[in-house]
């Protein structure tokens, strides 16, 4: 019996000490190479908003509505979002759509000098279309557009965070 419990206590430390050497951490804040930024381009606009907020939430950097002032200016070029046919039934009806989101930018600094050439991100999810539950569809469709425009947000951030200011 002692031999049973001391086998299982073995098993669960090592186990413990086997997850904690693979080196998994959460992910904290990102650290920038620089200190100020200014977002240009998509004031108005879903993304925009995000990506200022996300940046506003940075505790190394400071977000600027001037650009002339900032160490880089990071340039909204478009940004778009597009909804394609991916299936029809055999009647001809739409079964499934393909929904992409697309964000072009580049950084630079006040100067014009850049930093980071024009870059786009592409993201695509597939949704399921009927005609029968069209609210709870188009609902959903504005989920994934939603998440799509989370995960080119944190793009954004890990680009800027291993950006090359020479």
């Amino acid at each position: 019996m002692l031999n049973k419990k001391w086998l299982i206590w073995s098993a669960l430390l090592a186990l413990a000490c086997l997850l904690s050497a693979c080196g998994f951490h959460l992910r904290g804040a990102s650290e920038f190479p620089f200190k100020t930024i200014a977002v240009v381009g998509s004031e108005t606009t879903p993304m925009g908003a995000a990506i200022r907020r996300n940046l506003r939430g940075q505790a190394n950097t400071q977000l600027l509505d001037n650009e002339n002032e900032a160490d880089v200016v990071l340039q909204i070029l478009s940004e778009r979002p597009e909804k394609v046919i991916l299936s029809l039934t055999v009647q001809g009806l739409v079964r499934e759509y393909t929904l992409n989101s697309y964000l072009t930018f580049q950084v630079r600094n006040s100067y014009g000098k850049i930093y980071l050439p024009p870059t786009t991100i592409v993201l695509h999810r597939t949704i399921s279309y009927n005609e029968n539950v069209v609210l709870s569809k188009a609902s959903e469709e504005a989920m994934l557009y939603k998440d799509m425009q989370g995960d080119i947000v944190q793009q954004v951030v890990r680009r800027l965070s291993v950006l090359k200011m020479d």
